[in-house]
């Protein structure tokens, strides 16, 4: 039976559907050896290539989806790579054989919290296209005078450049002055939603945490940079969210209180490892050197 050929792709873990759209379009695709167009259907014994390198392709049956929560710090970006040497959420994530990760939806540098990621491109794509409705919430510090006519105009909707964009939820958290938390729920993910809407209304957005992504939390014992796969119950919620049939499989194994302990302090530690790596200095960068002669330097010394 054929199927749309950037579905395929989506589902082998090459990508999201929307990426492979484009990709087609660049002519990065082959089929059987001819540029792929869109619109192509395939069929599984059919020869694919992105980028002149084989794709491996599953049928759905074979593949088993897996999901990951990654807590995002501040400072990464969510490409796989970056120009200017800047960290990725990428560089992070557990390698797999056979599929790749998929960013479900972007947080951008200066924002952080709940990232989920997928082997499964048909799974990131629904989940992230705005007909489905999932919602995302924000915990978010606003600096400035905010009053009721504010918040009126951000539940029924305010303009952006992309078009019209509104809060289904907003709740403002205790506390007084002109930085205050609220927390806010939307149900799509464009370019800087959160902080453009606030911005139309005077304000400025201090600091963004995404804490909810449908009904699944950023979990309290998962340090920042640090990840956990996500139980077969916890994919199927997602999968049923979007209308996708249930997986069967899972590769996460079972775990008691002092397992998982056990697994959350070693991450600790390997993330404290992955940020001191980080700050050391190349190897081609010059030390500087003092200098000064030898009867100076000493002098500057703390008496013992």
């Amino acid at each position: 039976m054929s199927e749309k050929l950037q579905k395929v792709l989506a589902r082998a873990g090459v990508g999201s559907r929307r990426e492979m759209e484009d990709w087609i379009s660049r002519g990065r695709v082959s089929v059987d050896g001819k540029p792929a167009t869109l619109g192509d259907r395939v069929e599984p014994t059919q020869a694919i290539r992105v980028d002149g390198h084989p794709v491996q392709i599953a049928s759905e049956e074979q593949q088993i989806c897996r999901v990951l929560a990654y807590h995002k710090p501040e400072g990464e970006i969510c490409s796989r790579t970056d120009p200017e040497g800047r960290p990725t959420v990428f560089s992070r994530l557990p390698n797999i054989k056979g599929a790749r990760w998929i960013a479900i939806g972007r947080l951008d540098i200066n924002t952080s919290g709940l990232l989920l990621f997928t082997t499964d491109g048909e799974l990131a794509n629904r989940l992230m296209h705005p007909k489905f409705e999932v919602e995302r919430e924000y915990a978010v510090r606003v600096f400035g005078e905010i009053n009721d006519a504010m918040i009126q105009r951000l539940r029924t909707g305010v303009e952006l450049e992309d078009g019209k964009a509104n809060f289904k939820k907003i709740k403002a958290l205790p506390g007084e002055g002109i930085n205050r938390w609220f927390h806010v729920v939307l149900t799509e993910g464009r370019n800087r939603e959160v902080r453009r809407m606030w911005e139309s209304q005077g304000a400025v957005v201090s600091r963004l945490i995404r804490v909810r992504y449908g009904d699944l939390l950023l979990p309290k014992h998962l340090p920042a940079g640090g990840y956990a796969e996500y139980p077969l119950d916890e994919v199927n919620y997602l999968r049923k969210l979007v209308h996708m049939p249930a997986e069967t499989q899972t590769l996460v194994k079972a775990e008691d209180r002092t397992e998982r302990r056990r697994r959350m302090a070693s991450m600790k530690r390997a993330v404290r490892k992955f940020q001191a790596a980080e700050k050391k200095p190349s190897a081609d960068k010059k030390v500087a050197t003092d200098k000064r002669p030898a009867a100076d330097r000493k002098s500057s010394r703390k008496p013992s």
